[in-house]
């Protein structure tokens, strides 16, 4: 019995799955009828609207006024990408079971990606308004949120979710 090989490796698969996404949400970005009427921003939270969704990925439009952040999060089995359309966004990002976070400024434009081993946080610091095209792969179906700690991100819960946003319906 021969043994097969697979011809593309799991790291392979991944990267062009990223490679995907980024296209997926560089052309929502590009087709700003799909997405500037939906942008809403409001005060007391984010507004986050499903765009699009299949079987297999979906795509969200987030707003974020001065202030507003996410919590540190993964994004369960899911891969995502995602790309700012207006304004601008602050990322502490690592990888889940390290015990560093570094951070980066998201400007307009330049596009995301990451795997399911991936926590971040994101954050809007101003001074103006800033919205964002986000798709995940497979659809988020859980997030696990972190507390950052002397040792690195530990995971504090894990939760069912059917949006980007914490408690969301």
């Amino acid at each position: 019995m021969a043994i097969i090989e697979p011809s593309v490796s799991e790291a392979e698969v991944s990267s062009l799955l990223r490679a995907d996404l980024i296209d997926l949400v560089l052309a929502v970005a590009a087709d700003a009828e799909r997405w500037r009427p939906r942008v809403r921003h409001k005060l007391h939270g984010r507004h986050f609207e499903r765009l699009s969704y299949a079987a297999d990925h979906e795509l969200w439009l987030i707003c974020w006024d001065v202030g507003q952040m996410t919590l540190l999060h993964d994004h369960g089995p899911s891969s995502g990408a995602f790309v700012v359309v207006e304004g601008a966004l602050l990322e502490d990002h690592g990888q889940a079971g390290t015990g560093r976070l570094a951070q980066r400024r998201i400007p307009r434009g330049r596009p995301r990606s990451f795997g399911p081993d991936y926590v971040h946080n994101l954050s809007n610091p101003g001074p103006g308004l800033a919205t964002s095209i986000h798709a995940y792969a497979p659809r988020l179906t859980t997030m696990t949120y972190y507390a950052v700690l002397p040792g690195g991100a530990v995971p504090v819960r894990t939760q069912p979710v059917e949006s980007p946003e914490p408690a969301a319906p």
